[in-house]
């Protein structure tokens, strides 16, 4: 029979693995996320400087589609905000806030796209219904940003690629220039993590591909992508509020 400490032993690599596909998946669905929004709802939902310079652009040019733009910032801080008090009460329960946070999420892209099928194919930008299709994906982006600084400490950012991108260069500059060997290894080691979400970031061309085949209906690939996010997470064994990512990944040493 397998002992207790082997079978403890294959629980933890189980998560291990499930938790190690997240980023790469978030970062699926937040290019996913942005472009189908972007196309179809006149917004980007995980990217707040872009809302501002739209908002800035149309107001220089003096249109008056600003209703969805102008609620998107207060609103991505406001949820971060609830977020944490969320997040804080659950850690006071001493409870993991992963799967409370992919739930959320889920919800809030799924009720995007039913929003977004509601409007018709080519919805007007201040009708209601696409104003609150578009908060709702500005709220999804907003908690997985804070999901990722919660939940998933020690990972880098699954929505912001500007700085994946520029720890990532950085990175394989101090691997391969540097001349302190602990800092080249943990060079190595962030790159090694980074790399992944950069590529998952790619999911905005399937997005675009789906928007250019089916509309407003590809606002369902993120709602797919948040629900396979989630069942990923319940795949894996509890875990308590204080293991972080970097905690459960899987281990890159072997033993001889």
């Amino acid at each position: 029979m397998a002992s207790y400490s082997s079978l403890c032993s294959a629980s933890q690599t189980d998560t291990s693995r499930c938790v190690g596909l997240l980023p790469a998946l978030l970062s699926v669905i937040a290019g996913s996320a942005d472009v189908t929004s972007f196309l179809g709802l006149g917004l980007f939902s995980s990217h707040v400087t872009g809302n501002l310079v739209i908002l800035t652009a149309h107001v220089v040019a003096r249109r008056a589609d600003n209703a969805c733009l102008v609620l998107s910032v207060p609103l991505f801080i406001l949820v971060l905000g609830l977020t944490r008090l969320l997040v804080a009460g659950l850690e006071a329960l001493d409870l993991s806030s992963l799967r409370p946070l992919l739930l959320m999420q889920f919800l809030m892209l799924g009720g995007s796209f039913v929003l977004g099928l509601a409007s018709g194919r080519h919805p007007a930008p201040e009708a209601p219904g696409t104003i609150v299709a578009g908060q709702l994906s500005v709220a999804a982006m907003a908690v997985q940003n804070a999901l990722a600084e919660l939940s998933l400490r020690g990972s880098p950012t699954t929505a912001v690629m500007t700085t994946n991108l520029t720890r990532f260069v950085m990175d394989v500059g101090e691997a391969l220039l540097g001349n302190d060997r602990p800092k080249m290894a943990e060079a190595r080691h962030r790159a090694k993590h980074t790399w992944p979400l950069i590529i998952g970031f790619a999911g905005a061309g399937l997005g675009a591909a789906c928007f250019a085949v089916a509309g407003l209906k590809s606002l369902g690939l993120p709602a797919g992508l948040a629900l396979l996010a989630l069942l990923i997470s319940l795949a894996a064994r509890p875990v308590g509020r204080n293991q972080s990512y970097e905690a459960l990944k899987p281990s890159t040493t072997h033993k001889s």
